[in-house]
């Protein structure tokens, strides 16, 4: 495993981290609590140290995982959370529909005591404020109140999470160009470039570090769909058209450069193209088995990419893999 320093901070994070939302939302099946710490065990004695949740996962229990995983050694691993919906009056929930955000400074010190809370812990490595719209990245008030939570003790770092599907560029320019922020989470992937082309430029220019989640395009660059795959009745997947299965699938042939080696999987690669933009200090991929687990954490060993590589790479993202004008279906964005 590598390690990448989160913005100006002391904090360095594995290039692979954890995002939590896997084995605590049900979003990918059924939720088993003795096998979601078990993976998350496994995955630090495979050198991943950044832990990535939210108080939203499971209602909580994204951050009681990890307080059963890692309470006995709280100091061997970077625990990021989230904080900003109100979810604990705001209980009823359709799918992946966003509850109300409440920024207020009473609501968000209760949010942030309940993470403390749950998580085990008097203190959080980072904290983002959960797909923040710009009225959040607006807010003086807000960002006062992150720098107290840092001078008290109860933070080392604060940042942003776009979202919560793909996009969010002008509150990402701005959270970096005018708020103290260490990182910014957000979407990008080989396939869905934009808008993290333009934050990858805002980073480099603000010294800000950049997190990556859908890294594989919600599983299509794990290159093991094929136009008979099926979803779990659980799994959010299975409610997306199925023209963005069979697009993806003829973009994902035209891919193959990057595996003809043998030295790296398509999985490998998806997350070897994410690090080679220095402005990112680490990846989140989908992991909810042990076989990905091993593929992904073994990606930053696998051989960077080249340069031809990399503008093959651009090519074939700017003409849309030779397939025409994108549908708006095939456009629909990742999550």
């Amino acid at each position: 495993m590598r390690y990448r320093r989160l913005g100006d901070t002391d904090i360095n994070i594995s290039e692979v981290g954890f995002g939590v939302w896997t084995v605590s939302t049900g979003w990918w099946g059924e939720v088993d609590e003795a096998r979601s710490v078990r993976l998350l065990r496994l995955a630090h004695e495979r050198g991943i140290n950044y832990f990535d949740t939210a108080d939203t996962y499971g209602s909580g229990l994204g951050e009681t995982l990890l307080a059963d995983a890692f309470g006995h050694m709280r100091d061997e691993v970077v625990i990021s959370t989230k904080i900003g919906y109100d979810f604990y009056n705001h209980t009823a929930r359709r799918g992946q529909q966003e509850r109300p955000q409440d920024w207020s400074e009473d609501f968000i010190r209760f949010a942030l005591d309940q993470s403390l809370k749950r998580l085990g812990t008097d203190y959080i490595d980072f904290l983002q404020l959960h797909n923040t719209k710009m009225d959040a990245i607006e807010n003086d008030a807000l960002f006062s109140l992150m720098e107290e939570f840092r001078a008290e003790g109860k933070i080392r770092a604060y940042g942003v999470a776009l979202g919560p599907k793909i996009g969010w560029l002008e509150e990402g320019v701005r959270a970096m160009r005018e708020r103290n922020v260490a990182g910014v989470q957000m979407i990008h992937n080989l396939l869905e470039q934009d808008p993290g082309r333009d934050l990858i430029g805002a980073a480099r220019e603000t010294n800000t570090s950049l997190v990556v989640r859908v890294p594989h395009s919600s599983g299509m660059l794990e290159g093991k769909y094929d136009e008979n795959t099926t979803f779990g009745q659980n799994d959010h997947r299975r409610h997306r058209p199925k023209e963005w299965l069979l697009d993806g699938l003829k973009k994902v042939e035209q891919l193959g450069f990057l595996t003809e080696s043998g030295e790296r999987t398509l999985g490998q690669a998806a997350l070897k193209f994410i690090l080679a933009s220095p402005e990112v200090a680490s990846t989140l991929p989908n992991i909810y088995d042990e076989a990905q687990l091993d593929e992904f954490a073994a990606a930053p060993e696998t051989p960077d990419l080249t340069g031809e590589e990399l503008s093959r790479i651009e090519e074939l993202y700017e003409n849309n893999f030779g397939l025409g004008k994108q549908s708006a279906v095939s456009r629909q964005p990742s999550a």
